[in-house]
């Protein structure tokens, strides 16, 4: 059984870093990608950016990208979403999400973030991220 879960949320001030940790646990391979989804209230989910854990290869929103990055640590069967210049729209419960179900292709990745998510079949139960002065 597949299971996630986050840390490493809190409050920050505009302009401020913070680190998200996803610990992965349940895959017997690292054929696998984690996409990161942040939930700002009253709105709706919104992919932000993905990785594919065996090769590293990452993919970013918009929304987002020059300012996340993701990276994994392979030994410790972490993700992590680090998030620098943020800024109150950022604020956010922020989700990992896991999916063994490839094929981790820049277009797959493109679709798995536009798409809510429904791509993937394992969820971490969110930690908040709140971006106030």
């Amino acid at each position: 059984q597949v299971q996630l879960v986050e840390s490493g949320g809190g409050q920050a001030q505009p302009g401020a870093s913070l680190r998200l940790s996803c610990a992965v646990s349940g895959f017997t391979s690292n054929n696998y990608a984690i996409g990161w989804f942040r939930r700002a209230p009253h709105s709706e989910r919104e992919g932000i950016g993905c990785i594919s854990v065996s090769d590293g290869r990452t993919y970013y929103m918009a929304s987002v990208k020059g300012r996340f990055t993701i990276s994994r640590d392979i030994a410790k069967k972490t993700v992590y979403l680090e998030m620098n210049n943020l800024k109150p729209e950022d604020t956010a419960v922020y989700y990992c999400a896991a999916t063994d179900a490839g094929p981790f292709s820049e277009t797959w990745f493109e679709v798995s973030l536009t798409t809510k998510g429904y791509e993937y079949d394992s969820w971490g139960q969110g930690t908040q991220v709140t971006v106030s002065s």
